[in-house]
C-alpha cells in the first residue's frame, strides 16, 4: 500500500511539469502581441521617414531593435525552458531547427537571459541618451538617468557573477 501512494505521488509530480505548457503558450501569444507592436512601430517610421528628425528616426529604429531582442528573449525561454522542463520539442531533425536548441541547460539558459537583459537595459539607456538630445522633447531628469545607469551595471554584475558561479561549478564538478 506505501509503495503504491509512494508511487501515484511520484507519478503526480512528474506529471505536474505539463502545469508549465499553459505558460509557454502564454508567452508565444506574448510574441504574437510583440509582432504587433513592431509592425505598428515599422509602419510609424515609414509613414513619417520624411518628416521626421534624424534623432527620431533612430529612436524608432532603437525600439526596434529592443523589441527584436525582448522576442529572443521570449524564443530562448519558450524553446528552452519548455524542453529543459516540460517535454522534448520533436521538430523532425528539420533544417530550420535552431543549433542551440536542446543544448541549452538551466545554467546556460541563465547566461543567455541575462547576456539578453542586459542588451535590452544598453539600448533602452542608448534611447535615454539619444532622447536627451532630441530637441523639443522632455528631458530626463539626471537623478532618472543615474538610476536607469544603474540598475544596468546591476544586470551587467549579475550577469558577470551569474557566470563567475558557473565556471567554478563546473570546475568542481571536473574535479569532483
Amino acid at each position: 500500500m506505501i509503495n503504491f501512494i509512494e508511487q501515484l505521488i511520484e507519478t503526480l509530480i512528474f506529471r505536474s511539469r505539463w502545469v508549465l505548457a499553459p505558460m509557454y503558450l502564454g508567452l508565444v501569444g506574448g510574441l504574437v502581441i510583440l509582432m504587433v507592436k513592431f509592425a505598428q512601430e515599422f509602419i510609424h517610421i515609414v509613414v513619417h521617414i520624411f518628416s521626421a528628425a534624424e534623432q527620431e528616426v533612430v529612436l524608432s529604429l532603437l525600439a526596434l531593435v529592443d523589441m527584436t531582442l525582448v522576442a529572443n528573449l521570449l524564443i530562448m525561454v519558450i524553446f528552452s525552458g519548455y524542453e529543459n522542463f516540460v517535454s522534448k520539442i520533436d521538430t523532425a531533425n528539420s533544417v530550420d531547427r535552431p543549433e542551440w536548441m536542446g543544448k541549452v541547460d538551466f545554467s546556460g539558459l541563465k547566461l543567455k537571459l541575462i547576456g539578453s537583459i542586459v542588451a535590452i537595459s544598453a539600448i533602452d539607456l542608448l534611447k535615454a541618451f539619444v532622447h536627451q538630445s532630441t530637441p523639443n522633447s522632455e528631458h530626463i531628469a539626471n537623478e532618472q538617468m543615474g538610476w536607469m545607469l544603474a540598475i544596468h551595471m546591476a544586470f551587467i554584475l549579475s550577469g558577470v557573477l551569474f557566470a563567475v558561479m558557473d565556471y567554478i561549478a563546473g570546475k568542481s564538478k571536473a574535479h569532483g
